[in-house]
């Protein structure tokens, strides 16, 4: 007997697990807000428990980051991101207004497709779940062919416990035989309400071609600028901190760094003792020869590995502890690759004469790629810092932190999230750390405060039971107050 066609099969695969979603979401659908909680915590404790493994897991099948990194980012992705909205209602009533005499009411979007990368897989796989599932929605995972394996697992520890704690069978499954068809089939499906789209930009663009609701995020190219008044060594240790870890893969990580001339010597002096290598001429040309390849997109041979792996593969030699490589550059564009977005410990290296011409070189950069997403500021001149604030075209601008883990919450007080929305400028839906309040729609209960002849006559709206200062005072009075 012939084998099934393999895209058929994936096809196939996909349509049964929308269909075994569909029918878990609509009984999710009538449970309390206690009973969702329960079943989220239960699966951020899965994948707190299995986080190392899953780490490991991620590491020898795609071959990018570092074991202890993506520990840290499994259990961020599990327990620190259902910490931040364990509280947050989002089923029946979620605020009332009697002072305007509207209620809002959460409503499930049904059923999502989770597109998962191969840089974050496994801890975005249950990041996206638990936000899904908070949200009241069903959630069928599209993982990266390179990354299949430990998505699958990340996703089924996670809704073994969801099941074990009262979920219903199918609510969150991921599809084993992921294809180019099966994840077509997944975006475009008639029963899927939404697309959360994390990958390469071609993915992205699927998402949001796909003619479904969906919010993807562009990419990042972050530029960092060291301002005059910075703590230069505290400055250069957090670039360094940020860019290696877990080798890079965070998007939100700092790409090229931007100092003022003043102060430049300094700079590289504090690079080059923190274990930053500046390439010399014909090494510069040797690693960015193969951090892009002939189509202008990133290579993905260099995503996620360490600075020295990369000088060997240009065959580059760097001394022993070098922990990053920096090139120094003075142009932006497609031609330039320092200028560019690298998910690895690789750095463009500027500088310019003063604040306002870094800060228009920043823009510069920004516009090239990456517009929307996120940069970083080292600074100690508030002046200098709300400038940037009120002119960058990104989402967020992180402010004396690495920004792979400022930007996704981990140290700053922004949405834990492992979706970064990169708002209309970047060509995405929300400008948000994706969280579950993305994921459901709002249904208003609004009351008649007025009639129409009390419009044409200018009559103030009538309170009927809505005037919280009223009902105050009348409670107040019945209690002898």
């Amino acid at each position: 007997m012939d084998m099934l066609d393999p895209d058929l099969a994936s096809v196939q695969e996909a349509r049964t697990l929308i269909r075994a979603a569909t029918a878990a979401q609509a009984t999710l659908a009538t449970f309390s807000q206690a009973q969702v909680d329960a079943i989220c915590a239960a699966m951020a404790r899965a994948g707190t428990e299995h986080a190392e493994e899953l780490a490991r897991m991620a590491v020898d099948e795609t071959g990018m980051g570092r074991v202890p990194d993506k520990t840290i980012k499994n259990r961020f992705g599990s327990a620190t991101v259902w910490e931040a909205i364990a509280d947050v209602p989002t089923v029946g009533v979620l605020a009332e207004h009697p002072d305007r005499g509207v209620t809002e009411v959460g409503v499930p979007m049904g059923v999502i497709a989770g597109i998962i990368p191969t840089t974050n897989p496994t801890s975005t796989a249950m990041f996206k779940a638990i936000i899904a599932v908070k949200a009241g929605n069903a959630i069928v995972m599209s993982p990266h062919p390179g990354a299949k394996a430990c998505t699958l697992a990340a996703t089924a520890i996670v809704a073994r416990a969801g099941e074990a704690a009262g979920a219903p069978p199918g609510l969150v499954a991921c599809l084993a035989h992921p294809t180019m068809a099966a994840t077509h089939e997944v975006m475009t499906h008639p029963d899927v309400a939404l697309i959360l789209a994390t990958g390469g930009g071609a993915m992205v663009k699927a998402a949001y071609s796909s003619g479904k609701p969906a919010l993807g995020v562009g990419p990042g190219n972050g530029p960092a600028f060291i301002e005059r008044s910075a703590d230069i060594p505290a400055a250069v240790r957090r670039i360094i901190d940020s860019k290696t870890f877990d080798n890079g893969t965070i998007c939100a990580s700092e790409q090229s760094v931007v100092t003022e001339d003043a102060i430049r010597g300094d700079v590289i002096a504090e690079f080059e003792r923190q274990g930053g290598f500046f390439l010399d001429g014909p090494a510069k040309d040797a690693v960015g020869a193969i951090l892009m390849r002939a189509t202008g997109t990133m290579n993905p041979a260099i995503v996620g590995q360490t600075a020295p792996r990369i000088a060997e593969m240009a065959g580059v030699a760097v001394p022993s502890g070098t922990r990053v490589l920096l090139g120094v550059e003075t142009n932006v564009g497609p031609a330039f690759p320092y200028s560019r977005e690298k998910l690895c410990p690789v750095l463009g290296f500027y500088s310019r004469p003063d604040w306002r011409s870094a800060c228009d070189l920043c823009l510069d950069i920004l516009r090239h790629e990456g517009a929307g997403h996120t940069m970083s500021i080292h600074s100690r001149d508030e002046d200098v810092i709300r400038e940037f604030g009120l002119r960058k075209p990104v989402s967020r601008l992180l402010v004396n932190t690495p920004a792979a883990l400022g930007g996704v919450g981990v140290t700053t007080g922004l949405q834990p999230s492992l979706t970064l929305g990169c708002g209309a400028v970047g060509g995405n839906a929300s400008a948000d750390n994706i969280g579950p309040l993305n994921l459901l729609n709002i249904r208003r209960v609004a009351r008649g405060l007025r009639e129409l002849d009390d419009v044409r006559t200018g009559t103030e709206p009538r309170r009927e039971g809505g005037d919280v200062e009223r009902v105050v005072r009348l409670v107040l009075a019945q209690l002898g107050r």
